[in-house]
């Protein structure tokens, strides 16, 4: 990947290596749309302290090679998630989610988007425990899992807006697994299936049809939080996951729980964010404080340990990393308050 000084003359998207959008406020959370016919839009959500939050929506202008923000939306508090329905045919109405005190769900209409419905999943209490992340079920779009502070998973409906799953031994229609926060959560091979990572240091599958168990895939060795998870969408076998002030990203496969299939650990300051190549099972993008955007290939029999295949220096430290599913050879990465797309 080359530098921001380092980009070819031409200036069609087709032969660009970068470009970037400066948003009004520190970006943190970010999401590619993966509908056919809206190539190279994204969402962004800002991390600043106080109330009064927003998401934009923003679209790469292949012809004037710059960026249109189409919409800002409002958003009480900092967004720790924003995510575009899984929908590439366009066959669902076209649907954004955004995570922080509650999970919401904007319908995005030509006209100004507007707020399908807000889920609450702390009904009995006047105080919400933030939601941490969510995920967004690839196979049944109606469906979308949120992980919160609160050690808690929920799964939900979006046509009934209801809870699903078993009704837990408190009675309530949640499931605890986790002993502390939990902090991501990612749908697996199946409807039915997701993962879950948080404060106990332990990533935890779980079958929506039998709630009452589940399994653990691994434990952090000195038991520091996990704080990110992601799922091999070529190969549902592996996962990756990174802990709290950790350097490197471990790759799993469920066939061998517990054991790291790979520990990728050549970047030099504690790692933000990971995103697997849609289009291929073997390579992996990790992002870090070091300002790094590495590239992976894991496809190595024996485990061993393995260099990046390609790199990438920011202007400041990269919060997170987005491979587009749509445009395969496109890498979005964000630091401060910057949205770089990156040609791989």
């Amino acid at each position: 990947m080359a530098g921001p000084d380092q980009q070819l003359s031409q200036s069609g998207y087709q032969y660009r290596k970068i470009y970037r959008y400066e948003a009004p406020w520190p970006v943190y959370a970010m999401n590619w749309s993966v509908r056919a016919d809206q190539p190279f839009r994204l969402a962004l959500g800002s991390f600043v302290e106080e109330y009064g939050n927003k998401v934009q929506l923003v679209s790469l202008d292949s012809d004037r090679g710059d960026f249109l923000c189409s919409y800002t939306l409002r958003h009480p508090y900092p967004v720790t998630k924003v995510m575009w329905i899984p929908d590439p045919q366009g066959v669902h109405p076209d649907l954004l989610a955004t995570s922080g005190d509650y999970l919401r769900v904007w319908r995005v209409n030509d006209s100004e988007p507007q707020l399908e419905c807000l889920l609450n999943h702390n009904k009995n209490s006047r105080f919400c425990s933030p939601l941490t992340s969510f995920d967004w079920n690839t196979i049944d779009p109606h469906i979308l899992g949120t992980s919160s502070s609160d050690t808690t998973c929920t799964i939900w409906s979006l046509e009934t807006r209801q809870v699903l799953g078993r009704v837990s031994g408190h009675g309530q229609a949640q499931f605890i697994a986790h002993n502390k926060e939990v902090y991501d959560i990612a749908f697996g091979e199946s409807r039915d299936v997701f993962a879950s990572v948080g404060g106990d240091g332990s990533l935890r599958l779980f079958d929506l049809r039998r709630l009452d168990r589940n399994s653990v895939l691994y434990r952090e060795p000195r038991r520091m939080p996990l704080l990110r998870l992601a799922w091999n969408t070529q190969d549902r076998n592996r996962l990756a996951t990174l802990a709290m002030d950790s350097t490197e990203v471990v790759v799993l496969d469920q066939r061998r729980p517990c054991v790291p299939m790979i520990r990728l650990n050549r970047h030099r300051a504690n790692v933000n964010g990971l995103t697997w190549a849609p289009h291929t099972p073997g390579h992996i993008c990790t992002a870090s404080d070091d300002r790094q955007a590495l590239i992976w290939d894991i496809q190595q029999e024996n485990g061993a340990a393995v260099d990046p295949i390609l790199s990438y220096t920011a202007d400041g430290e990269i919060n997170n990393v987005q491979w587009a599913a749509n445009q395969t050879d496109w890498v979005a990465i964000c630091y401060k308050n910057f949205l770089e797309l990156l040609r791989v």
